[in-house]
């Protein structure tokens, strides 16, 4: 439900399933189990913003974000799931840190230029790899690119559902963490994927974003914790 409504605007609430998944099948291997859940959340996502989606920002995004995938994809070969679970929690504070730092207004101290572009497309695909923690590396670069709220929906549904189906390959074949038995598990998400969909777009039309952002805040902190300790 959490990364259905992730997928239709609700930022934020994803990272809040990271470290639940990651405590009960641990770090590397949640990771697999998650992504299957993503892939048909991105459908629905884009599906309904697809229209709003900055092509020009994307094109630039997406060769750079296959290239952090290759990157997370070596350097979650060579760590154990402790380390793993470390990793996913420090990409959760610093994520959490940075979104704070920019909801105290300091959107304007963030570069505009190709080289940020650059180096947050890596950033959004070795944290989407490592951990499925990319949705604030990506928050940081589109907002500061001024996107309108829906432009900066569909754009970010658009980068993921291209970067989650090509990581797909990397864990069926390299990390052996998306098997049959995690898929035939994922399949039993779906209706609440789309629940969760629908929350999305109530919550982003209805609730005060400010109000609701500071509560993601506070609870993506508490689940970091908890990962940690």
């Amino acid at each position: 439900m959490l990364i259905g409504m992730a997928k239709t605007g609700v930022h934020g609430a994803g990272m809040l399933a990271v470290p639940v998944l990651a405590n009960i099948f641990g770090g590397q291997i949640s990771s697999g189990i998650l992504l299957p859940i993503l892939v048909m959340a991105d459908v629905l996502g884009v599906w309904y913003y697809h229209r709003h989606a900055s092509w020009h920002h994307l094109k630039l995004l997406f060769p750079w974000s296959a290239l952090g995938v290759v990157l997370g994809t070596v350097v979650g070969s060579y760590i154990d799931d402790a380390i793993f679970k470390v990793i996913m929690a420090i990409i959760i504070v610093v994520s959490v840190i940075v979104m704070i730092w920019l909801e105290r207004g300091h959107k304007e101290a963030v570069p505009q230029n190709k080289g940020f572009g650059i180096t947050s497309g890596i950033l959004g695909g070795f944290t989407s790899m490592v951990g499925n923690l990319a949705g604030t590396v990506m928050a940081v670069y589109l907002l500061s690119m001024r996107l309108p709220k829906n432009a900066f929906i569909g754009t970010t549904a658009w980068f993921f559902m291209a970067t989650n189906w090509f990581k797909v390959p990397f864990h069926v074949f390299v990390w052996h963490t998306v098997t049959l038995n995690t898929l035939l598990l994922d399949l039993i998400t779906l209706p609440m994927i789309i629940l969760g969909a629908y929350l999305g777009v109530f919550i982003i039309k209805k609730l005060s974003e400010k109000t609701y952002r500071w509560f993601i805040i506070i609870m993506t902190l508490v689940a970091a914790t908890f990962m940690l300790f």
